[in-house]
């Protein structure tokens, strides 16, 4: 027995090596793939839902993913363009062991631009699983708010602009009527009636003013009221909105509006009467000037317009087609002169009750809201 324990203890270290040897080790798990969506997104610490506006030159974009991403698919995948596609340059920060992502432009954006953040499906989950959002976004940067002309008083700015908005009715004035054209850039032709009454204003403030002087104020208004005297059509007194500066020739503004328009003409009217008064002296320019406005002045038919006598104004009236463009001219808005004017005229005034009911609407017009 003796015997037997020493060989039984001698073969047990034996057999319990030679089975740990075959015994076969177990792998470690490989882990599962996992697809990456967008959880959060932020520019400027603000949800980047929807397009954002008035974002500083250089933001931060902040990307919190529900996964960890491959910072390799990150350099492709992730893009910042301008309106025109052209790709920005970008810094790339990833933190939170790969889960969050910072972005920010390389260099400073331009000023009130619109820029697009995209994440394509190039993005990879650390596991290599498929990006599941779609990442387009779009946001408008800021204006620069710093001065970029010299400083000047406030009614240093209120002459340059009075003075720069005289120069357009000045500077551009048709060369053969003197009329305001209706456009600075395109069909240099086309005048328009209302648009030159406003144009006469600004020609007296520009006298009043030192802009011009009184004999250069005079000449160009003697050539416009020529114009309209002798060459622009009439129709029961009234003006076309626009013609041609040449020939005078009207230029349709519509459908079956080749005709008068009679709050084109009050706008007119407007400013003849204004030049009128300020044209005052006793010579004999300035008296021919001052009876010619008044020819124009009588000569339109007020009362005409209301169609068959009715308790309104219309405002069109065709050669062709009559008063099939049927607008009634009523307020409130910027007819209001239209009214004014129809009412004061010396040989063809409206009654009251043309206002009371036409434009007033026998009281409908007021809407009972406070402005102040």
């Amino acid at each position: 027995m003796n015997w037997l324990s020493k060989k039984i203890t001698w073969l047990l270290p034996v057999i319990v090596f030679l089975f740990s040897c075959n015994k076969k080790e177990t792998p470690d798990p490989i882990p599962a793939t996992k697809q990456v969506a967008v959880k959060n997104i932020y520019i400027n610490t603000i949800s980047f839902d929807n397009t954002v506006y008035g974002v500083n030159q250089v933001p931060v974009i902040k990307i919190e993913f529900t996964e960890p991403v491959n910072p390799a698919t990150v350099t492709t995948a992730v893009k910042l363009t301008d309106i025109s596609g052209v790709e920005l340059g970008i810094t790339k920060t990833l933190q939170n062991k790969d889960s969050v992502l910072l972005v920010q432009p390389s260099s400073a954006l331009n000023f009130i631009s619109k820029y697009n953040f995209r994440i394509t499906a190039d993005l990879r989950s650390s596991t290599g699983g498929s990006f599941l959002s779609s990442v387009d976004k779009t946001f408008v940067t800021k204006i620069d708010s710093s001065r970029k002309f010299p400083v000047i008083s406030d009614n240093a700015l209120l002459d340059l602009v009075q003075q720069q908005t005289f120069k357009y009715f000045w500077d551009y004035g048709h060369p053969v009527s003197g009329l305001a054209r209706e456009r600075s850039n395109a069909t240099p032709e086309v005048v328009t009636s209302g648009g030159s009454g406003f144009g006469v204003m600004a020609i007296v403030t520009a006298i009043s003013r030192g802009f011009i002087t009184r004999a250069q104020g005079l000449t160009r208004l003697q050539t416009i009221i020529s114009f309209l005297k002798n060459t622009a059509p009439r129709f029961h007194g009234a003006f076309s909105h626009w013609m041609n500066g040449t020939t005078g020739t009207v230029v349709p503004f519509g459908p079956n509006d080749d005709g008068a328009d009679l709050v084109e003409t009050s706008y007119m009217m407007m400013g003849l009467l204004t030049a009128r008064q300020y044209f005052s002296g006793p010579d004999a320019s300035e008296t021919t000037l001052r009876n010619d406005i008044n020819t124009l002045w009588q000569g339109v038919e007020w009362d005409w317009f209301r169609q068959n006598s009715k308790n309104v104004l219309y405002w069109n009236w065709s050669p062709n087609s009559g008063f099939a463009v049927n607008v009634p001219i009523q307020g409130w808005n910027e007819c209001l002169i239209t009214y004014v004017l129809a009412a004061s005229s010396p040989t063809h005034a409206i009654p009251k009750a043309v206002y009371d009911s036409g434009y007033a609407r026998n009281g409908a017009m007021v809407n009972n809201a406070t402005y102040l």
